[in-house]
C-alpha cells in the first residue's frame, strides 16, 4: 500500500521576557515554568528515541526569542534557582503534609521529577539549545525558524521592510544559534498574505505552513486538499494544517487532556496555601500565583480529587494508542482516494507538552514508539523529507489566513489593541529611513544606535503583545511592553540625529534588551 508521510511539528515559542533590574520578575516564571516542564522532559523524550534508534523524525520550530532566552547566562542562573526553589518547596510541603498518603505519594513524584530535570539541566550547563541542535545532528529533529520576534507579519503589509527585516534576522538568529541556515519557517499564528512568499525565497526558505483555509481557498484550488505540499508564486512550498489529526489534542470537547485522569493544571498551591507560607518559598512576587505543584486531577467543581500518576499513565497509554488507531485509519482513507503520497501535517505548541498539559510528553513518546513499530501506513518524518521524495508539485498562491480565531486577524486587531499599529508602522518607517540615511556612516556609535533601534522596534512588533491585550491575559504587562519598547525607540531615534548623542542612555538599553547582540541592521535598507 502507499506509504504517506505523518510529520508532527513542535512549535517552541515565548516572548522575550528579561528583566536585569529586577531579582524577580513574574513573567519571568514563563521561561523557567517551560524549561522546567516542557523542553527538559521533551528533552529526555527525544534522547531515549535516538538511543533507541527509533526511525522517527520531528519538526521543532525554536522561535529566535525563546532561542535568545535559552542562551542567556542570567536567565540561565535564574532557571537553576527556580529548580531549587521547587526542591525546598517540596520538603517544606512534606513536613506539611505528614504522612498523608496521597500527598506523599505526589510529593515522591514530585521530587523524583524535579531532581531528574535539575540533573539534566546542570549536565547541559544550561545549554537546551545546544541540546535541542545535538538531536538535530542526530537526525531526530528538524529544527525551523520564525519571524525575529514572533511579529504578526499580515499586519506588516502596509510597511513591507519591517515583513522583510522580521523575516531575515530570524534567518540570521537562526544561523548563528545552530551553525546552519533553516530550510522551513513557522510563520507567526500561520499568519499569511501575499508576498510574504518573496521574502521567504529572498531568505533561502524551502517551505512553511498555513492554515488549512489559507491553503484551501488558494488559486488555483489546491488538487489534493491540505495532503500535499504546493508551490508558491515565488517559489517556497506550503503545507496546509491538517485539522482533523490535531482535533483530538486541541479540543475542548474532545481533547485527550480534559480526561479526569490527568492532573488539572488550573488548581495550583499557589493558589490554595497561605500567603505568608508561600513568600519563604517565593519571595519578591505575589505569592498568588503558579508555582507548578498541583495535587488535583481534572475532577468535578468545586471538589477536586487528588492526582494519581498510575491512572495518569494508564490514560496516557490508552489515548496514545487511541490517536494512533485514528492515524492509521486517516492514511488508510487517504490512501485509498488520493493519487499521489499523502502528508498529514500535525502542528502543536510544544507547550502544550508538559507545561499544559503535564502528561504530554508520555503521551508522544509513547504514540511515536507504536506509530514507529506497529503499522506500515506511514512515515514519521518532516515536510522537508516530504519535499525531497516528491520534488513536483502543483503551483498555488494561499490565501490570507492565520490560525486565530475566525481565521484572519481579528485577535491582533481589535479595539483592544489597535492603537499599537500606527506606533509600529510608524517606528518601522523611522527605521527604515535612519538605516539608508546612515548606510555610509563608518562610525561604531551610529551602528550601535541603529541596531538598538532595531531590538526596540522588533520587540514592540511582538505578536505576544496584541494576543495577550486581546485574552486579557497580562494585559497590564502586555501594554507596558509595547509602549516601553516604543518610547525607548523614539527616544533613540532622537538621540540619534544629534552631534553629542546620550550614550548613557543607549548602554542602559542595550543592557536591558540584549536581544540579538549581532543584529544586522542594514537588513532595513
Amino acid at each position: 500500500m502507499q506509504k504517506g508521510s505523518l510529520a508532527l511539528l513542535l512549535h517552541a515559542h515565548l516572548p522575550w521576557v528579561r528583566h536585569p533590574s529586577h531579582e524577580e520578575f513574574l513573567e519571568e516564571d514563563w521561561l523557567h515554568e517551560a524549561v522546567v516542564e516542557c523542553y527538559l522532559p521533551l528533552l529526555r523524550v527525544f534522547r531515549n528515541l535516538v538511543a533507541g534508534r527509533m526511525p522517527v523524525r520531528i519538526t521543532l520550530t525554536m522561535t529566535p526569542p525563546l532561542c535568545a532566552m535559552l542562551r542567556d547566562p542570567l536567565l540561565q542562573s535564574r532557571t537553576r534557582r527556580y529548580l531549587d526553589r521547587g526542591l525546598a518547596f517540596i520538603e517544606a510541603e512534606r513536613l506539611r503534609t505528614g504522612n498523608h498518603g496521597a500527598m506523599r505519594e505526589i510529593l515522591d513524584h514530585y521530587d523524583s521529577r524535579l531532581r531528574e530535570a535539575r540533573a539534566l539541566y546542570l549536565s547541559i550547563g544550561g545549554d537546551v539549545v545546544g541540546a535541542f541542535a545535538q538531536l538535530q545532528a542526530d537526525g531526530l529533529l528538524q529544527i525551523i525558524t520564525c519571524a525575529a520576534t514572533h511579529g504578526f507579519l499580515p499586519l506588516m503589509e502596509s510597511v513591507p521592510g519591517a515583513m522583510r527585516a522580521q523575516i531575515l534576522l530570524g534567518c540570521d538568529f537562526h544561523r548563528e544559534c545552530f551553525g546552519s541556515a533553516p530550510e522551513g519557517i513557522w510563520l507567526p499564528e500561520c499568519g499569511y498574505v501575499p508576498g510574504v512568499d518573496r521574502y521567504l525565497q529572498e531568505a533561502d526558505i524551502r517551505w512553511f505552513v498555513a492554515d488549512a483555509h489559507g491553503l484551501l481557498y488558494g488559486e488555483p484550488r489546491p488538487r489534493f486538499g491540505t495532503h500535499a505540499a504546493y508551490f508558491t508564486p515565488a517559489g517556497p512550498a506550503v503545507f496546509g494544517r491538517d485539522r482533523e489529526s490535531s482535533r483530538k489534542v486541541w479540543s475542548a470537547r474532545e481533547g485527550y487532556p480534559g480526561d479526569p485522569a490527568y492532573r488539572d493544571f488550573h488548581k495550583d498551591a499557589g493558589f490554595d496555601l497561605p500567603e505568608d507560607y508561600l513568600r519563604k518559598y517565593f519571595p519578591g512576587i505575589p505569592p498568588r500565583r503558579h508555582t507548578g505543584f498541583k495535587y488535583h486531577r481534572v475532577t468535578g467543581r468545586p471538589e477536586k480529587e487528588f492526582y494519581h500518576r498510575a491512572w495518569a499513565m494508564a490514560a496516557a497509554d490508552h489515548h496514545a494508542g487511541d490517536y494512533f488507531d485514528g492515524r492509521v485509519a486517516q492514511f488508510r482513507n487517504l490512501a485509498a482516494i488520493l493519487p499521489v503520497e499523502p502528508i498529514v501535517l500535525s502542528p502543536f505548541d510544544a507547550e502544550l507538552f508538559g507545561h499544559w498539559w503535564y502528561e504530554g510528553p508520555e503521551f508522544l513518546d509513547l504514540f511515536l514508539r507504536k506509530a514507529a513499530h506497529d503499522q506500515n501506513l506511514f512515515r514519521l518524518e518532516t515536510p522537508g523529507d516530504y519535499l525531497r521524495r516528491n520534488p513536483t508539485q502543483q503551483l498555488v498562491s494561499p490565501s490570507p489566513s492565520s490560525w486565530g480565531n475566525k481565521g484572519y486577524w481579528e485577535v491582533w486587531l481589535d479595539p483592544c489593541n489597535s492603537w499599537i499599529y500606527p506606533h509600529l508602522h510608524a517606528a518601522a518607517r523611522q527605521m527604515t529611513a535612519a538605516a539608508r540615511a546612515r548606510r555610509d556612516d563608518p562610525r561604531p556609535l551610529t551602528g550601535r544606535f541603529l541596531r538598538q533601534m532595531a531590538r526596540e522596534l522588533l520587540l514592540a512588533q511582538s505578536s505576544d503583545w496584541a494576543f495577550l491585550m486581546k485574552t486579557g491575559t497580562a494585559r497590564e504587562y502586555a501594554t507596558c511592553r509595547t509602549k516601553d519598547h516604543i518610547l525607548r525607540f523614539n527616544a533613540l531615534s532622537a538621540e540619534l540625529d544629534l552631534e553629542d548623542p546620550d550614550v548613557d542612555f543607549l548602554a542602559e538599553c542595550e543592557a536591558h534588551d540584549n536581544i540579538f547582540p549581532n543584529l544586522d541592521w542594514t537588513r532595513y535598507l
